[in-house]
């Protein structure tokens, strides 16, 4: 139960409520949900199969699993652990640090009539331009500091005593949380208008390559896979377990969790619709600002407890991200441990000093184009690339017949060769068609319209330096001798 709790309060974060929301927002409602589910059952399922497997076959953390299937490989299960934490925890925990600064604007309702310029102009201060980068805001890194703070704590306090007791608080907390929120959201008036919108699909949209992509992106995203995370934690499973039930609970449950989420934020969107007279879909402006843009707007126009309203929402938000921070922390801390045999105190320490220091570029004015482009590449390209690699490590190198085997050993045997099929062939195809396609669409015109420069330096030259980092690190060796560690 505390791997469970642990697995899936890494894949339930802000990705389930922000994140998808504002795909589904984007990509014509219900019409994201029919190659979402696609994209789960295709790519998601077999592959969080995989990284159980491999996890659990293995006994240790990605580096050391992939570097247990052949040395020459190690350095994925870095660049993996590597681009998860020095990219999208950096700006993952800035959101956060937003959502805590939200909290506290509740109490009072600090973004008045105009939440949008309040986000952007007042909150963010944000700049035109990657390099316009102005000021520190100060709010902003106060929050962060504290962020990293928590995570540091959680962490440090190893699997047991810190990650899955956090798990078993946050997890019943934030289930607790939602509930509430979608209650509260679907009983507005005007609500059924936005559930309309969420559940009724435009068609139309599934002919654009947009939404396959932004799909794809998001199953792996939000089931934390590509991070290390679950081969991390699978290694510390019992001998014998039902890994294959273990990862349809974890693929299904947070699924569930989005989709669940996806009431609330629909539910409120058709009540701003109903309150301010306009249609839904102009009723937010910037998809990124959904959380803090709509939301604010929603919990000043309702007509009573509109503070504790948004305190709750936001509290969500910030233990939502926490669950998935912590996971991001022990993936990385726990390669570390493996390779050099540093104590767990120092190593998390270090990490979490030096990822608040890399964090600071996220609170400057021009914070948010860098975590625009920074998150477009790194889930776009890194992990889409990371997915397609395991398969070859994994099923080509290592054999998925040979992975299937060990994986219906420790438990009732109902992994199919179907499975084999599915991560040889099919999951690497289809992610290498996607990237093919987003290449295609990115040689076209610079990302988001950015400044072509800004676009090359935060993504492609950022994983570039973190693809050095993880080929550097696997040449040394290994503080532990390597073996099968087929227990």
């Amino acid at each position: 139960m505390g791997f469970i709790l642990a697995a899936i309060g890494s894949a339930v974060g802000l990705g389930n409520i922000w994140r998808f929301s504002y795909l589904c927002y984007e990509n014509g409602g219900g019409a994201f949900l029919i190659p979402y589910f696609t994209a789960l059952f295709v790519v998601g399922i077999p592959l969080m199969i995989l990284e159980l497997g491999i996890g659990h076959r293995m006994r240790g953390s990605a580096p050391m699993a992939m570097a247990t299937v052949n040395r020459r490989w190690e350095w994925l299960g870095w660049f993996a652990v590597l681009i998860v934490m020095y990219g999208i925890m950096l700006y993952y925990s800035t959101v956060i640090a937003w959502c805590l600064n939200y909290v506290f604007f509740s109490f009072n309702l600090a973004w008045g009539d105009d939440p949008n310029s309040y986000f952007f102009k007042e909150f963010l201060q944000m700049a035109e331009k990657p390099f316009d980068m102005g000021d520190v805001r100060m709010p902003i890194l106060t929050s962060l500091a504290a962020i990293w703070f928590f995570s540091w704590l959680i962490v440090f306090f190893g699997i047991q005593k810190g990650v899955e007791l956090a798990n078993k608080i946050f997890m019943p907390l934030l289930l607790s949380l939602i509930l509430i929120l979608v209650f509260w959201s679907v009983s507005l008036e005007g609500a059924g208008k936005g559930i309309a919108v969420y559940l009724k699909p435009d068609f139309s949209k599934l002919g654009q390559r947009k939404i396959w992509i932004d799909a794809f992106s998001q199953i792996f995203f939000t089931l934390s896979l590509g991070f290390g995370i679950m081969i991390a934690y699978a290694s510390y499973l019992p001998k014998k377990v039902d890994i294959v039930k273990d990862a349809l609970i974890i693929s299904l449950g947070n699924s569930a969790f989005s989709f669940i989420a996806g009431f609330a934020v629909f539910g409120t969107l058709g009540y701003m619709s109903h309150a301010t007279n306009q249609p839904i879909t102009e009723v937010v402006s910037e998809t990124i600002g959904l959380a803090f843009v709509s939301y604010p707007k929603a919990i000043s126009l309702m007509p009573a407890f509109s503070n504790v309203f948004g305190v709750v929402f936001f509290a969500m938000l910030v233990i939502a991200g926490l669950s998935s921070g912590i996971s991001i922390l022990e993936a990385f801390s726990s390669a570390l441990i493996d390779k050099f045999g540093y104590n767990r105190g120092g190593v998390v320490t270090f990490v979490c000093i030096t990822g608040l220091a890399g964090s600071v570029v996220f609170t400057t004015k021009s914070g948010l184009i860098w975590l625009d482009i920074a998150d477009h590449f790194i889930t776009h390209y890194g992990l889409m690339i990371i997915g397609i690699l395991q398969c070859i490590v994994v099923a080509w190198i290592y054999k998925a017949s040979k992975l299937r085997k060990h994986i219906n050993s420790v438990a009732p045997p109902l992994l199919s060769s179907i499975w084999d099929t599915c991560v040889m062939y099919v999951t690497p195809l289809v992610l290498t068609a996607l990237i093919v396609n987003d290449l295609i669409t990115e040689l076209k015109a610079p990302y988001g319209g950015y400044d072509l420069s800004g676009v090359l330096l935060i993504g492609p030259v950022w994983m570039v330096v973190i693809l050095i980092a993880s080929l550097f690190i696997s040449n040394y060796p290994w503080k532990k001798e390597l073996q099968d560690n087929h227990h």
